[in-house]
C-alpha cells in the first residue's frame, strides 16, 4: 500500500510498528516524531523511519494514517491538539494504549468532524525499552485488540488491519469497555501486585537485609513486571480506575477468604485452592502472547569453571542468535550452576537450545 505514515513517539511499540509497516509496504513512507531527539536520531540511523517531521502538527498534516505510540496521557493530549490541525480527509488515526475507554471518549470530538479514530492495543513487549529494541517481529502472533465505535464503518477498520498486517498479530475487536475490564485483570492489577509484593519485601528488609539476598530466586521471577515503567503505570492505573477500584475489592475479599483458611487451618480447602488454581493456570495457552511481556527463558544446567559462560555465549553468537538477559541462579564449586538466558522470542529460545545441544552434553530445559 502506498502512502504516508506518521508514527509519534518513536520508543519499541512505536518503532516495532513502524517496522513491521515497512517491511510489508516497503512502498509506504514512514515518517517519525518524537520528544526525545536522541530517539529521533537512532530512528533514522536504524531506518526505522524514512524521515523525521519536524513537529507532530506538521507530520499530520501530510499522513494517511496516524499512529499515536505515546503514553495514554500523553495521547489525550494529543488528541486535543489535533482538533486544531489541518489533516488529510482520508486519514486514518490510531493508537496503541494500554486502557481504550479515556481514549476512545476523548477522540470523540475527531469523530464528531468526520475524522476516522480506531482504538488499538497490540499485547506484546520486551524486556527492552528505546527504538533500539524495536523489531518487526515484536507483535507477531500477539493478540492486537482493536475498539472501533459505531461511528467508523467496518471497512475502516479492514483497511487499518491491511496496514498493519505485517504486524502479523491476531486482531480481536472489542468494546473500549470489555478491554479495559479484560486488561485490568490480567494486566494492570498483575503489575499492582507484582509491586505492593516488592514494596512489602522492602520494608522487610529494614528488619532482616537477608531478605533481598534470598529474593534473587523465585521471588524476582513472579515480581519481574514490577520493573516496568513507572510512568506509564501510573496514567494507565489512573486511566482505568473504574475497573481497578472494583478490583480491589474483590481481590480484598480473596485475600480475606484464604486467610480464613490458613488461620482456621482448612488443610483440605487449602489444598483444593492451590490445585484449582494450578489447574487453570496449567491449562492456560502456552504459545500465544498475552497482556504481560513474555519471556522465552531457557535454563543450562553448566559446570562451575571459568570460561564456562563465555563458551555458551560464543556457541550462540556463531548461529547469530541474540540474548537479551543473562543470569547466574546458582553456581557451587564442584557441582552444576543454572545459566539463565533470555530470548527476545520463542524462535530464538529454540534455536537457541539447539545450538547448546549441538556443541555440549549441557542439560536445558525451558522457563
Amino acid at each position: 500500500m502506498k502512502g504516508t505514515v506518521f508514527v509519534v513517539g518513536l520508543g519499541l511499540i512505536g518503532g516495532s510498528m513502524a517496522l513491521a509497516i515497512k517491511k510489508e509496504h516497503p512502498e509506504a513512507t514512514i515518517v517519525g516524531f518524537d520528544i526525545n531527539e536522541d530517539e529521533i536520531r537512532m530512528a533514522r540511523t536504524l531506518a526505522v523511519i524514512d524521515e523525521a517531521a519536524a513537529s507532530v502538527e506538521e507530520g499530520m498534516s501530510r499522513a494517511d494514517v496516524i499512529i499515536l505510540a505515546t503514553p495514554v496521557m500523553q495521547t489525550e493530549k494529543i488528541l486535543t491538539d489535533m482538533l486544531t490541525y489541518r489533516l488529510r480527509p482520508s486519514v486514518l488515526v490510531t493508537d496503541v494504549g494500554s486502557t481504550k475507554q479515556r481514549i476512545i471518549e476523548q477522540a470523540k470530538a475527531l469523530l464528531d468532524q468526520g475524522v476516522m479514530f480506531i482504538g488499538g492495543h497490540p499485547m506484546a513487549g520486551s524486556h527492552k525499552s528505546g527504538v533500539v529494541a524495536a523489531k518487526a517481529h515484536l507483535f507477531e502472533n500477539a493478540f492486537y485488540i482493536l475498539t472501533p465505535t459505531e461511528a467508523v464503518p467496518m471497512s475502516e477498520v479492514e483497511r487499518l488491519k491491511q496496514w498493519l498486517k505485517g504486524t502479523k498479530a491476531n486482531f480481536v475487536i472489542l468494546s473500549p469497555n470489555d478491554h479495559d475490564r479484560i486488561t485490568g485483570v490480567i494486566s494492570h492489577f498483575p503489575h499492582i501486585i507484582a509491586a505492593s509484593l516488592v514494596h512489602q519485601a522492602q520494608q522487610y528488609e529494614s528488619e532482616d537485609e537477608l531478605v533481598s539476598r534470598l529474593a534473587a530466586g523465585g521471588f524476582r521471577d513472579i515480581t519481574r513486571i514490577a520493573s516496568s515503567n513507572p510512568e506509564m503505570w501510573r496514567d494507565i492505573l489512573i486511566h482505568n480506575k473504574t475497573e481497578l477500584l472494583s478490583l480491589f475489592d474483590r481481590w480484598l475479599a480473596e485475600m480475606h477468604r484464604i486467610r480464613s483458611l490458613v488461620e482456621k487451618e482448612k488443610s483440605e480447602e487449602i489444598y483444593r485452592y492451590f490445585l484449582e488454581a494450578k489447574q487453570f493456570r496449567d491449562g492456560l495457552p502456552v504459545r500465544t502472547k498475552g497482556a504481560i511481556p513474555s519471556f522465552y527463558d531457557l535454563y543450562v544446567d553448566v559446570p562451575d569453571y571459568p570460561g564456562v559462560i563465555s563458551e555458551i555465549t560464543g556457541y550462540l553468537a556463531q548461529e547469530k542468535i541474540s540474548i537479551t538477559n543473562i543470569r547466574i541462579i546458582e553456581t557451587r564449586e564442584e557441582i552444576y550452576g543454572v545459566l539463565r538466558l533470555s530470548f527476545q522470542s520463542e524462535m530464538d529460545r529454540e534455536k537457541a537450545k539447539q545450538c547448546i545441544r549441538a556443541h555440549t552434553n549441557y542439560e536445558t530445559y525451558e522457563g
